[in-house]
């Protein structure tokens, strides 16, 4: 049996914030204790180890619903392994990540789900779980998506883009949404026209637009509202409850607020690189704007007002990362000349507490909401709570003693992805992670890493707790 006291904090989860001492016993949340009370004080005459959080906070540890390690994408792979991505989220903070086991067409769904376990089986340094994405829709699949529900795969993604790779008509879009509201399962999805984009991407590239820039000009707001509109009809249609994927535009958002105020069970999340970065950077020069490719792509800057705003009202309900490293060298570099060669995402799961963290410090959001982004919400939309993502009796003791004054600035040259570059390069934030736990176990402190490989176990989710 190990003991743990946290003491002296400031405990902030979603519901309230509160001075206590965290009490730990083995992987669990026992209880919280007024600080300097008798249970605390017996607590630590127990034997067990104190971790002093005197003016830090103590928070959930992150839960980042949206990463893809070792994705395969444009004839190479996600640089993060599940052994790089999940230090690196555990650096920053993040101590569960759900990842993307891909179907690929012709084969079963199931196949995909092993390769993905196997990839991640031993390698991870944090807790994980999976989605599943469906590029085959068909009645093998359907049927496959009634087993994974029960064996804790409650969520899967489809893709109105990618012709050709993920790409789903509205036909099998509706097909699987049906079967999800008799399952219970959560529909994701990437809702871009990828058949226009498609047009317009052959239309650029035969008038010699091949730079960075130009993947941001194809893939238009509009073809992202269009799908997001269409994705809730076919959601009304089934039944089923929808959650859309790295929402970046306005007029996405406002798709989503529309469906939301009629009381539809529609959800939506946005990600770092919307709220912080804008299409500016995709014309950096010296082909610097492939940096920044990703789908859907960076959105001019008077966009981040509207989602920050949606973000305050609920609008949207998560920030993930959608985690896709690519380097610069040896990668990225595959699409000069051509736009739509460049494989598309970006790094991030080592950034997103902190830069959520700088929003408060900004006023944009408040201590809660924070939590309740980046944890709880998460935890709740994809079946994990109250064991992730909540610091209460009961929960696994995934733990952050966060240093809310700590300053520093973002870079390659200090962050723990598998990546040449940072996307948010130079960018100065307050606050950092200083003490980790994942069920009980200390895997940060004091910048150091005492986790390893395989300390981190798949977890089961159920059904999303959001429904109405």
């Amino acid at each position: 049996m190990t003991r743990t006291l946290i003491t002296g904090g400031l405990v902030v989860t979603a519901a309230e914030e509160t001075e206590a001492d965290v009490l730990v016993e083995d992987e669990k949340v026992v209880a919280l204790a007024l600080r300097g009370s008798d249970d605390a004080q017996a607590w630590a005459r127990s034997g067990a180890r104190t971790i002093d959080a005197t003016g830090h906070y103590v928070v959930p540890g992150g839960v980042d619903p949206h990463t893809h390690m070792e994705m395969p994408f444009g004839g190479t792979y996600a640089s993060d392994t599940f052994e790089t991505g999940t230090r690196a989220a555990a650096w920053g903070g993040t101590t569960t990540i759900v990842d993307f086991a891909i179907q690929r067409p012709g084969e079963p769904v199931r196949s995909g789900v092993e390769t993905w376990m196997g990839k991640a089986d031993g390698n991870c340094a944090v807790d994980y779980s999976f989605h599943s994405i469906l590029s085959d829709v068909n009645e093998s699949s359907l049927k496959e998506m009634d087993t994974l529900v029960d064996e804790g795969i409650t969520s899967f993604k489809l893709f109105m883009a990618y012709p050709g790779v993920f790409y789903s008509d509205d036909g099998q879009i509706l097909r699987a949404m049906q079967r999800g509201a008799s399952n219970g399962a959560l529909t994701m999805m990437h809702a871009e026209n990828g058949i226009a984009i498609d047009v317009l991407v052959e239309q650029a590239l035969a008038e010699g637009r091949t730079d960075p820039r130009y993947h941001g000009e194809v893939r238009k707001a509009l073809l992202e509202s269009e799908a997001t509109h269409r994705a809730i009809q076919l959601a009304r249609v089934a039944g089923s409850p929808l959650y859309v994927v790295h929402v970046s535009a306005q007029e996405a958002v406002e798709e989503l607020a529309r469906a939301r105020g009629k009381g539809l069970n529609v959800f939506g999340e946005t990600c770092p690189q919307y709220l912080f970065l804008d299409v500016e950077n995709l014309a950096e020069p010296d082909f610097g704007g492939a940096k920044y490719v990703c789908s859907t792509p960076l959105r001019p800057k008077e966009h981040q007002e509207h989602l920050w705003r949606a973000l305050r009202t609920n609008d949207l309900s998560v920030v993930s990362t959608d985690h896709c490293p690519f380097c610069f060298t040896g990668q990225k570099d595959l699409g000069k000349g051509d736009f739509s060669k460049i494989p598309n995402g970006m790094p991030g799961v080592e950034n997103r507490m902190d830069l959520l963290h700088q929003a408060v410090v900004e006023g944009r959001i408040n201590r809660r909401r924070w939590i309740e982004i980046a944890c709880a919400t998460p935890s709740r939309m994809f079946g994990l709570y109250p064991k992730k993502g909540t610091i209460t009796p009961g929960a696994d003791a995934d733990l952050v003693v966060y240093d809310p004054s700590a300053r520093h600035t973002i870079s390659a040259e200090t962050h723990h992805m598998n990546v040449d570059y940072s996307a948010y390069e130079g960018i100065g934030v307050t606050g950092k992670a200083r003490t980790v736990l994942s069920r009980g176990r200390v895997v940060i402190d004091d910048d150091t890493y005492l986790g390893e490989a395989g300390h981190g176990r798949f977890v089961p989710r159920s059904t999303c707790q959001y429904l109405v």
